[in-house]
């Protein structure tokens, strides 16, 4: 075979084998990955299940006695007024998945736009204000920020949503910026340049695609960081509002573990460290499969 025919057969073979369907081979082969996967999927089902009405939706209904025994009827039992704990436990599942979708890929798609453009005007003050914004965000105690903006919102049920769209960017977009910065010195993006392509054209056409693999593991740290953060800002009083949560069933559980009943704080307890267990276990399978240093 010539070295010209050799060229195109290796060009052709790489077309096929792209990052993705490479990153797609190794994940299929790693067993905790796929597990994880098969786990947060069955979490997504439940999650689905109770927002369309096939389930948990008697969560509010109380039509029990107080603290009942595990039963055919009340699978975990019953809570201080009668309320069934399994189905307060699965309509919890909407809502963090509904906390973390939200968060997850806003926080994402702001964090791409700001890191995009700062990476792109490095050294501008463009980039200059976006550093000063990631700066000083991150400086404020997450906490403390959260029920600033409760207040100032006078308790809406998005206040929780804003303050960590608004805090979780922030990562997202320095590792954007990082590899924008890496990636505008490349070659196609001077032959952009040469052609005359608008700038902006450039960054989300030509640029921020290639940045995929990096925004979508960060999507997932990020659903991970938003379920535990609703948690305990729920605990606190500061997250849902109306619905249910497993942070409202850990605290609501608190006078009953006193009094020797632990099915609240078990069932809370036990689905929400196998959701984030098992996002956790997703995240890095993800990741390991996405890494170009490692996908060959």
């Amino acid at each position: 075979m010539s070295a010209a025919a050799e060229t195109v057969v290796q060009t052709s073979r790489a077309r096929r084998e792209s990052l993705w369907s490479k990153a797609l081979y190794k994940f299929q082969r790693d067993r905790a990955g796929m597990f994880a996967f098969a786990v947060v999927l069955s979490y997504m089902l439940v999650a689905v299940g109770v927002a369309f009405g096939w389930w948990a939706t008697g969560w509010s209904a109380v039509d029990g006695g107080k603290w009942e025994g595990m039963s055919a009827e009340h699978w975990f039992g019953t809570n201080l007024i009668g309320q069934d704990i399994f189905d307060r436990a699965l309509y919890s599942t909407k809502m963090a998945f509904e906390v973390g979708l939200v968060v997850a890929l806003l926080s994402t798609a702001v964090g791409a736009l700001l890191g995009s453009v700062a990476g792109f005007f490095s050294g501008s003050w463009l980039d200059e204000i976006v550093i000063w914004l990631m700066g000083v965000l991150d400086s404020i105690p997450f906490y403390l920020f959260v029920a600033a903006i409760v207040f100032a919102l006078q308790d809406s049920p998005y206040a929780m949503h804003i303050a960590m769209i608004t805090t979780f960017w922030t990562g997202v977009g320095r590792l954007v910026r990082g590899e924008v910065i890496k990636l505008r010195g490349l070659e196609y993006v001077e032959a952009a340049h040469a052609i005359g392509v608008p700038e902006y054209t450039i960054i989300f056409r030509h640029i921020l695609p290639n940045t995929a693999h990096i925004l979508l593991v960060q999507a997932t740290i990020t659903f991970v960081a938003a379920i535990k953060s609703e948690v305990i800002l729920s605990f606190l009083g500061l997250g849902v509002k109306d619905g249910m949560s497993w942070g409202l069933m850990i605290a609501e559980s608190s006078q009953e573990v006193l009094a020797g009943f632990f099915n609240n704080f078990l069932a809370a307890s036990v689905f929400m460290f196998g959701l984030v267990m098992a996002f956790n276990m997703f995240s890095d399978a993800l990741q390991d499969a996405l890494d170009p240093r490692k996908v060959s």
